[in-house]
């Protein structure tokens, strides 16, 4: 199962905030898809969920200026 959380207009710390409150609401394997549109807090957020332990899937550019993370939770 695959979720999605729309960070856009968000920004540091918020950003990796929301993501581990939303991370911890899924079970081990379950993959989140995160939108955001600051490339400083698309940068923070893959590092922290690394250092977490999560496995970054896809990390791209989807349009000017919104990446999206794909991350599968460890």
């Amino acid at each position: 199962m695959t979720e999605e959380l729309d960070l856009s207009g968000e920004v540091c710390p918020y950003t990796f905030v929301k993501t581990k409150l939303k991370m911890e609401e899924m079970a081990a394997g379950e993959e989140l898809t995160i939108l955001l549109d600051d490339p400083a807090a698309t940068a923070n957020v893959s590092r922290s969920l690394k250092s977490e332990g999560h496995e970054i899937l896809d990390l791209k550019s989807i349009s000017c200026g919104v990446w999206q993370i794909v991350v599968k939770k460890a």
